[in-house]
């Protein structure tokens, strides 16, 4: 049975049987296992933009014939999004305590960009029925860029200072190819190189933009390879004995990546898994999920990974500066609770003094970034406290709805969901990290909840 564009709207997940062949799905899939790919080519997150423009024809095709779903509390996504361009009109604005034009309209606008990108792939990725995209290649799809992040993190591990310059910057004009934020997002490098320690330490990132990005990341493919050794019954070997092998490998580049939030994140992963298992009874997951810990404790305790771990928690690094500038975050949304500034400032000087700044001796002092330490600190001021309500109030509504998720793929997504309540004090979930976000957004709107309404229903009737 068709869905008519007079249904559309409602997070009812109606499976539409008419219309679209089996390949619509691959835009999605093209873009998650082939990332490394667009990585290579210099495209980077600007992909998404691209495998968008596919997407948005399917989806205004659909519109005209089919209709369209959108998920519940969707309401609170949209009113984000027009938060997000109404904070275009305050860019302009000065922020008390910040360098003066510090702030631009190249940033936002990419910032607003991208949050529709992400809103094209949600409602792309949720309005397909599992014929046209299967839940299980769409975890094939999230394991395979998540073992290109493993092979990435080794890379940066055994070959720091691996660069190229992608096509792409051969294309673009010299003064946009040299602009050291573009540059960050065109130009391919196996790792950043931070003085951390007291000397030079590589820390991994390909195919991602930094280490933070490469650790959100990281963090939640390994969750999506997880799923997928769940529900191996029939896989090839590769997938039934590999995959776990390269999964415990990860520790390896997890370590050296020095992302202490990360570590943090993987261990309440471990502990929601076992939650989840327990809820339901079953007692086998739970000891696997001990038996990763033990093992993963015990490649650090019997090797050099240690002295790793402790030589990190002994080397603080980032914590006052990012203390001072997550302060400047929430100080700068009570100046302007509602819109926000529309975009990031720099501050003047330093959590020390006003008058430290970038020199010749020490480029890197000073005028640091207001909001770039997380996604809550980088919503609060581009958006101000009413636009970040807004916007945890999606993610935070979806969670709770769909918190009984029962298939191993759902209770992948309600993790992944989660898991942005962690790392946004952290680590900045746009793009790359939200986009998994809304596919896992998706995959628990368009699958559980036919099995949440079959709930209900039985539960209605067995009163």
């Amino acid at each position: 049975m068709a869905r008519g564009p007079a249904a559309a709207g409602t997070g009812a997940a109606v499976p539409v049987t008419a219309g679209p062949a089996p390949s619509s799905g691959r835009p999605l899939l093209w873009l998650l296992a082939g990332y490394p790919v667009w990585w290579a080519l210099g495209l980077g997150q600007f992909a998404y933009w691209v495998f968008a423009v596919p997407m948005a024809v399917e989806l205004v095709r659909r519109h005209r014939t089919v209709g369209l779903r959108v998920p519940p509390a969707f309401w609170l996504w949209a009113l984000f999004l027009v938060w997000s361009v109404l904070g275009l009109a305050v860019v302009p604005l000065e922020m008390p305590g910040t360098v003066p034009d510090s702030g631009g309209y190249g940033g936002a606008v990419l910032r607003v960009v991208n949050y529709l990108v992400l809103t094209v792939l949600l409602l792309y990725a949720g309005n397909l029925t599992k014929r046209e995209l299967p839940t299980r290649a769409v975890v094939a799809a999230l394991t395979v860029l998540g073992l290109a992040t493993i092979a990435g993190g080794y890379l940066g591990m055994l070959a720091p200072r691996f660069e190229f310059t992608a096509p792409l910057e051969y294309l673009l004009p010299g003064g946009l190819a040299s602009d050291p934020f573009m540059k960050t997002l065109i130009h391919p490098a196996s790792a950043q190189v931070m003085d951390i320690f007291g000397y030079d330490s590589a820390r991994p990132k390909a195919p991602w933009e930094y280490t933070n990005v490469w650790g959100y990341m990281i963090s939640l493919l390994l969750v999506w390879a997880a799923v997928l050794v769940l529900g191996r019954a029939g896989a090839p070997p590769w997938v039934r004995w590999g995959l776990p092998v390269a999964m415990l490998l990860a520790v390896v580049p997890v370590v050296h990546s020095l992302n202490r939030a990360l570590w943090v994140g993987l261990a309440l992963s471990l502990l929601y898994a076992g939650f989840a298992a327990l809820r339901r009874g079953r007692v086998l997951p739970v000891a696997v999920c001990a038996l990763v810990a033990v093992l993963a404790l015990g490649v650090l305790a019997l090797s050099p990974l240690a002295d790793v771990v402790r030589a990190r928690a002994d080397a603080p690094h980032s914590d006052d500066g990012r203390a001072a500038t997550n302060a400047a975050s929430v100080a700068a949304a009570d100046l302007s609770p509602v819109l926000g500034w529309g975009t990031t400032r720099e501050t003047l000087g330093s959590s020390d003094s006003i008058a430290i700044g970038p020199s010749a001796e020490c480029p890197g002092c000073g005028q640091h970034v207001i909001g770039n330490a997380g996604q809550l600190w980088m919503t609060l001021v581009a958006s101000g406290w009413v636009g970040t309500a807004l916007f945890l109030g999606f993610f935070a509504a979806v969670a709770w709805r769909y918190r009984s998720a029962v298939t191993p793929a759902g209770q992948g997504a309600l993790l992944t969901v989660l898991l942005l309540f962690w790392y946004m004090f952290f680590y900045v979930a746009l793009m790359s990290p939200l986009a998994v976000t809304m596919v896992a957004v998706a995959l628990l709107w368009r699958d559980e909840e036919p099995l949440l309404r079959r709930g209900t229903a039985h539960g209605r009737g067995s009163r």
